[in-house]
């Protein structure tokens, strides 16, 4: 009986280790924690329960234009065989 109770401190006085720690998610924060996606917010909730998108926060993609662009969009996996002497007179 003695010994159930020392063992029984024992355990509960033992440190865990700093790595345990560092992990933080929804199941080990509080109740209402959510840990999300690592995404900022796009805009903020309202007192009634409405949500308002801020345009500024919203991402803004910048793509160039491609008309005459060489490249296609797709590019093979597949290698394909090219001999020394083609790549000799492409100047490469």
């Amino acid at each position: 009986m003695a010994l159930g109770l020392i063992l029984g401190i024992g355990r509960a006085m033992r440190r865990k280790s700093t790595s345990s720690l560092d992990i933080r998610s929804s199941k080990r924060g509080p109740r209402d924690y959510y840990k999300g996606k690592n995404c900022e917010p796009t805009g903020f909730h309202t007192r009634k329960g409405g949500y308002v998108v801020v345009q500024v926060k919203l991402p803004n993609y910048l793509v160039p234009g491609l008309t005459d662009f060489d490249l296609k969009p797709y590019v093979s996996q597949c290698l394909m065989e090219v001999k020394a002497a083609e790549t000799a007179e492409s100047g490469i």
